[in-house]
């Protein structure tokens, strides 16, 4: 019964692809990437949302609290907490940049801004290496969840699935496939961490009564040392600034279709935040009830198998399916337009959707390979990703609200901080427990500043987006 759920709402899925085609407009690389800049306050949450609370949200996040104990998953409620109110002010003018722009890709933002052509490679570039392992990261979740419900397909039979599939979405329509589907994920992603977590508590007779026992297994929210507090402390920091530096996060935004849409979405975003309770609950009647389990990964879905008939359970795979294949087809869809875009110069506009799909399949492909055949390379590489994407900050925090900053001194900028946050992680030095990645972005910012001053006089002032009069 859970296997003939879970498939139906993957075949339902792919009907709200079809049907999400609608007016599309055949060959407008625009409506392809970014939905013509078209989507309402409601798609462009759902769509939003969908790209925070993906597969690791049901995966990970219980995992890690089952394995390591609440305060490991401190640092992700902190930093999505902290990443809202952020993004209520930037996201609207990075939207404004894009609008003015006609970008449609974050590079594009570099390209124009800046006029160079050397700055928008370096950004293109780096952006496309720490996004091999993003798509591998949503395979590897996929095939978490299916094997924890008892499927256990080969793992190259389950890439192929999940790959066909996510470039189907984007095939059809786009951005907006993923859009519509994102309603449909969202509704059964959050129901189904509710029930699990409702049911834990019931079945272990209330909240007081779960936490108290989940205690005397050894949970605690309490830090091991001083130089954990510092570390989580400034992981939090990092990943809320770095958050709308993130690729994908940058196309949602150019999706919408004013300033004002953007606010309205980013205000409600944070009720997303009370299904972590029961996320928590669920770790905690694992730790009590489960305290076998092999893969921490598998502590959500251990637990739903243990308290929900199987038909539940099907919704619960499906909805955590479809966060690992919405994230996997907006990402390729980035890469997609970034290649045709940034990388490969004069491909003329009415044929970049074509050549996007070409790549899409490529880098699925590709993803595909490495998380079958190098799953261990891809995961340590999965580490660094956050670090890179971080490392544009500087560059969007110039394009809004500097008249100084330089290409030659931005890039510099985020050569150096790259080089920076790579050398500490594959030598594995730590500076006072701080985050590599904030390290690495006080050295890009202080190499931005420096460069910038020291070349600045040759180059015409450049006009901030934030002085810029907005579309509400």
């Amino acid at each position: 019964m859970g296997l003939a759920i879970f498939i139906s709402v993957l075949i339902f899925s792919l009907i709200l692809a079809v049907l999400s085609k609608g007016k599309t407009k055949k060959g407008d690389v625009a409506d392809y990437l970014v939905g013509g800049r078209s989507f309402n306050g409601f798609i462009l949450f759902f769509l939003a949302i969908g790209e925070v609370y993906s597969i690791g949200t049901i995966i990970g996040f219980p995992g890690g609290i089952y394995a390591k104990g609440t305060g490991y998953g401190l640092w992700f409620l902190g930093y999505i907490l902290l990443a809202y109110p952020i993004g209520y002010f930037l996201s609207p003018l990075i939207w404004r940049a894009g609008k003015n722009y006609n970008a449609m890709t974050a590079p594009d933002l570099f390209k124009s801004h800046f006029s160079s052509r050397a700055l928008e490679l370096i950004v293109a570039g780096a952006y496309l290496i720490f996004l091999i392992p993003w798509g591998q990261l949503q395979f590897e979740g996929l095939i978490v969840a299916l094997n924890a419900l008892g499927f256990n397909l080969p793992p190259s039979v389950a890439v192929f699935i999940a790959g066909s599939i996510a470039y189907i979405y984007i095939a059809i329509s786009g951005v907006k496939a993923p859009a519509v589907i994102s309603i449909l994920k969202d509704i059964l992603l959050f129901a189904a961490i509710i029930i699990v977590g409702w049911a834990a508590f019931s079945k272990l007779g209330g909240v007081n009564e779960l936490f108290t026992a989940a205690k005397s297994h050894g949970a605690s929210i309490s830090f091991g040392s001083s130089g954990e507090v510092t570390f989580s402390v400034t992981t939090i920091i990092f990943q809320a600034l770095a958050f709308y530096c993130l690729p994908f996060i940058v196309n949602v935004v150019f999706t919408s279709k004013s300033e004002g849409t953007i606010k309205r979405a980013q205000r409600f975003m944070p009720l997303y935040m009370l299904m972590y309770p029961f996320l928590i609950a669920s770790s905690y009647f694992a730790l009590v009830s489960l305290p076998n389990i092999k893969n921490p990964n598998h502590a959500f879905i251990a637990t739903a198998i243990d308290l929900l008939p199987s038909w539940v359970v099907g919704l619960v795979a499906a909805g955590a399916a479809l966060s690992g294949l919405l994230v996997l087809a907006v990402t390729s869809l980035v890469v997609g337009g970034i290649f045709t875009r940034n990388i490969v110069k004069d491909i003329p506009e009415n044929a970049q959707r074509k050549w996007s799909q070409i790549v899409v399949i490529v880098y699925l492909l590709i993803s595909m390979v490495l998380t079958v055949s190098l799953p261990s390379l891809m995961l340590n590489l999965i580490n660094t990703a956050y670090f890179g994407f971080g490392q544009i900050l500087p560059g969007i925090l110039a394009i809004l609200f500097s008249k100084r900053a330089t290409a030659t001194g931005v890039g510099s900028g985020i050569l150096t901080g790259i080089a920076v946050a790579l050398f500490l992680h594959f030598s594995e030095i730590s500076i006072f427990s701080i985050n590599n990645g904030l390290i690495a972005l006080f050295f890009n910012f202080t190499v931005t500043i420096i460069v910038s001053l020291a070349t600045s006089k040759n180059v015409q002032l450049l006009t901030p987006m934030a002085t810029i009069r907005t579309q509400k």
